[in-house]
């Protein structure tokens, strides 16, 4: 054979691998691969929109779940576009007053949260008092923009308010859940169809636009995508809106209203939506992509958060099978494409869009357009997490934040706690953990208080990290007699114990070993596995195959951690030379894990510094779905 002929044979056989690789991704990064390959430069347009915003929650929802950097770097590189050093944001006109400027914000405070530049958080800043200036109408209603005076549009909701609900958490701005929470009670108010439970695109509120009813204000079509915008609003806003908020209870009963009429709207045959909702049969009418991706979202999500019954994930898997079935399509070169959305929609403007059934079922539809392209990617993701959500659903794990209790100034100048929270994005955070918890159905959730037989007893998993010494916290809490009870009494009960512990001089070993020698388990006062700079190879451990804890990672990165000694009835799990690395013991009805390091923050489990060869987020995965398998189970 010649020279020639292998070298094409070998290439053959080289792209048959790539293609097979591709095929055997979850469709979200199928999809997300697509989008940074098609706009590798640049998304679509030239100025600051939603449609790049759209896309970018998309890739950070797939970056959330993969650990996958190139997805990171792909959000920063197109926010860098825009941004400047200063905070500025390039093509941006506060003074359109457009909510549709508002949605790329999120990507901002994304940033600002795992990285920490400043300039994210000014820019993010500019958007924010956008919202403060924003035009409304007299009870209170954003306009969707200045042009289209007293209008509000679904979009907007979406548009908008994630944005403002996670700024305020983030930044201590609790007021403002009020306005939030408004802007969906007047929507819903003012738009709703009484027949259908759906909400019509737009309202104005002066009754005068040639699209709206001269007696409602409102729009003549219940068009999808607008109801797909605000169930997506809701339960992107949820999460950040404070428990006891007392308008929390209304947003939950509107999104459980609205998923009723996501059902009753659905198309029996093909499991998907219609363009104008209401109107299926009719002449013209097509089942539409984002729209459908967009109500998979909402229910998938809203049972996983605990929002809605379970009963809506077979209405989303019906759904989203029949997405992949209609809609979903990989050409020659292996790439997946999304067909079937409907290009921009709205009502007004220049040329007139009347808001009619003409005029929506008139709306060509575009292959990997924005909104089908972001949708897809959300609609996947969150049906992927649900694989395991009912392994340990209902259960909560504990984080200690008693014997971990750092602090520091955020931006906002207030001290907050820091260093392995589930909430931290950045380096030093929990949240890759935290979310693989959740993705196996567990709540994760803080214990600021010393431990007690109360405070565990509805604990299944209990995480101590790190504990402090008074060079990290002034004010350090050590583990003493009474917390070694409370927390082996819980042991021997039934619970999961997760210690993460770190190398000597960072983190205090004399309290926490009384503790773990109740499970013949003991930290060593050293530090092994040193690092120079980038020299990973130094702080690399293998796993072998028959490994019972890990079952798909083999190589892992820990850096400088303390070993163990161990004695009954302590085993080890991970052995590196001499050196004991992880350990186990089965204690009553329950099971501790040890390692010395904290090992699981977000520098070594997200993908953005390890080389690709290490597994830690692999490993992580690994260790939640054992832990999960240790919790006892309840008799029903």
């Amino acid at each position: 054979m010649s020279c020639m002929k292998k070298i094409l044979l070998l290439s053959v056989f080289l792209f048959a691998g790539l293609g097979l690789k591709a095929q055997t991704l979850p469709w979200s990064q199928r999809m997300a691969n697509t989008a940074i390959r098609i706009w590798k430069d640049s998304l679509p347009g030239t100025n600051w929109s939603y449609d790049q915003g759209i896309v970018l929650q998309g890739l950070q929802s797939v970056w959330q779940q993969s650990a996958q950097n190139e997805y990171f770097g792909y959000i920063q590189k197109s926010m860098d576009r825009y941004v400047g050093t200063d905070g500025s944001i390039r093509t941006y006109k506060a003074k359109d007053y457009t909510l549709d400027n508002i949605l790329s914000g999120r990507s901002l405070l994304f940033l600002n949260q795992v990285l920490g530049a400043g300039k994210y958080y000014k820019a993010a800043s500019l958007l924010r008092k956008q919202l403060d200036e924003q035009p409304k109408t007299p009870e209170g209603g954003f306009w969707h923009k200045k042009r289209y005076a007293n209008q509000m549009w679904l979009d907007g909701l979406y548009m908008a308010e994630p944005f403002y609900a996670e700024y305020a958490s983030v930044y201590h701005e609790d007021a403002d859940f009020d306005q939030i929470a408004d802007q969906f009670i007047w929507m819903e108010q003012h738009a709703r169809d009484s027949k259908t439970g759906l909400l019509y695109h737009a309202w104005d509120q002066s009754k005068k636009e040639r699209w709206a009813n001269p007696q409602t204000g409102l729009s003549a079509s219940l068009w999808a995508r607008a109801d797909g915008w605000y169930a997506m609003a809701l339960v992107d806003v949820l999460p950040y809106f404070p428990v006891n908020h007392p308008k929390r209870a209304a947003l939950m009963a509107i999104l459980n209203r609205l998923a009723v009429a996501i059902q009753g709207s659905q198309d029996s045959g093909s499991g998907l939506w219609y363009q104008v909702l209401d109107k299926g049969g009719k002449n013209g009418n097509y089942l539409e992509a984002s729209a459908s991706c967009m109500f998979v979202y909402t229910l998938a999500k809203g049972v996983r958060e605990g929002y809605l019954s379970q009963k809506y994930l077979p209405v989303a898997q019906k759904a989203y099978d029949a997405i992949l079935k209609n809609f979903i399509e990989t050409d020659a070169d292996g790439q997946v494409n999304i067909k079937g959305t409907a290009g921009a929609v709205g009502v007004g403007g220049e040329p007139y869009r009347d808001g009619s059934y003409e005029y929506y079922a008139g709306v060509k539809t575009v292959v990997n357009e924005t909104k089908g392209v972001g949708s897809f990617m959300l609609a996947s993701v969150e049906m992927e997490r649900l694989a395991n959500l009912n392994i340990g659903k209902g259960k909560t794990v504990l984080l200690d934040s008693y014997f971990n209790n750092e602090h520091h100034d955020d931006v906002t100048g207030k001290s907050i706690p820091f260093h392995y929270k589930w909430e931290e994005q950045d380096n030093n955070g929990f949240s890759f953990f935290g979310q693989i918890f959740n993705n196996y159905g567990l709540h994760t959730k803080t214990l600021n208080e010393a431990p007690d037989a109360e405070n565990l007893k509805k604990a299944a998993a209990y995480v101590i990290v790190d504990p402090d010494i008074p060079k990290e916290n002034p004010d350090a809490k050590y583990i003493e007699e009474p917390h070694i009870q409370a927390v082996s009494n819980w042991v021997k009960n039934g619970g999961v114990l997760v210690v993460l512990n770190n190398d000597t001089g960072n983190a205090e070993f004399v309290h926490l070993n009384k503790l773990m020698a109740k499970f013949g388990i003991s930290f060593n006062l050293n530090s092994v596995n040193r690092v120079v700079g980038r020299n990973f190879e130094q702080g690399a451990i293998n796993i072998p195959q028959d490994n019972a804890i890990f079952k798909t990672a083999r190589k892992i990165y820990i850096k400088e951690l303390s070993t163990l000694q161990l004695n009954n009835p302590a085993v080890a799990q991970l052995v590196n030379g001499k050196d004991v690395i992880v350990a186990t013991a089965k204690y009553g009805k329950g099971t501790v894990f040890a390692v010395g390091d904290p090992w699981f923050y977000n520098e070594y489990t997200d993908g953005r510094k390890l080389p690709p060869d290490y597994d830690n987020f692999k490993a992580a995965n690994d260790l939640v779905s054992w832990l999960v398998k240790q919790i006892p189970q309840t008799k029903k």
